[in-house]
């Protein structure tokens, strides 16, 4: 029987979601707990990599288990063995062909920006107290992505993707007092490029670059041309949109 579950991780103390030798991984510790207390080797596909401090407050994984996996029986006892940085919340049986992964129809991230300093949002926002931010440009800009699909300008070079085709269907900067958080969604993301659009973004917001500029970029597929990665600490993947069909039964 295949199974989806779904749970939440703050970052910090992670080298990113996917098992790497000598280093402590998201996947891991997930690995750990469904192994201990199913009292056999599980491993659980991810819908998705996130990178070294990168956070989840949405991520799904599956899992395949010959005995009956539930909410009841099993939540308490998978939280209780689990790290305080990593909450499960749901369990439900699936098709058995569904896949977390593949089946994903849509992803939706956050990135936060905290216009100062803050010690108590260090680890959950990029603390930008630079210089000022152009909201509008910065929302002028992002309104562009949605007009493009081939985003190879925001991907890490050495990737091992197909295509680097991408249908972005939101794109905004949220502003609320000190917080400044940009909200998007695509049916697919490439490595590190949410961090590279906010780089790209934030380099308008200050001037260094025009709105005008980004479809440019975009065209050039050249990674060089856009901005620096914003740092990974203001990442959130935060939802993972499925058919209704998924669901065993």
């Amino acid at each position: 029987m295949r199974y989806f579950v779904e749970l939440s991780y703050l970052g910090k103390n992670y080298h990113g979601w996917q098992v790497q030798p000598n280093v402590i991984t998201v996947q891991e510790k997930i690995n750990s707990a469904f192994s201990l207390i199913l009292g056999t080797p599980i491993q659980v596909m991810g819908a998705g990599r996130t990178d070294t401090g990168v956070h989840a407050s949405q991520m799904f994984v599956h899992l395949d288990s010959d005995l009956a996996l539930s909410n009841e029986t099993h939540l308490y006892k998978l939280n209780s063995v689990l790290p305080d940085d990593i909450a499960i919340y749901n369990i439900y049986q699936v098709k058995d062909d569904a896949h977390t992964r593949f089946n994903a129809l849509q992803r939706s991230y956050e990135y936060k920006i905290y216009l100062g300093r803050d010690p108590f949002q260090l680890d959950t926002t990029w603390q930008f107290f630079k210089s000022e931010l152009n909201v509008d440009n910065m929302n002028k800009a992002a309104a562009i992505l949605k007009n493009h699909t081939n985003f190879k300008c925001f991907s890490k070079s050495k990737t091992d993707v197909q295509t680097y085709n991408c249908t972005i269907t939101n794109a905004e900067w949220v502003l609320q007092d000190k917080s400044l958080t940009f909200h998007i969604t695509a049916d697919r993301f490439l490595r590190n490029m949410v961090r590279a659009i906010v780089g790209t973004l934030v380099a308008i917001g200050q001037g260094k670059n025009t709105v005008e500029d980004l479809s440019n970029i975009i065209e050039s597929e050249n990674r060089s041309k856009a901005g620096t990665s914003a740092p990974a600490q203001g990442l959130s993947l935060t939802k993972i949109t499925y058919p209704e069909d998924i669901k065993h039964g």
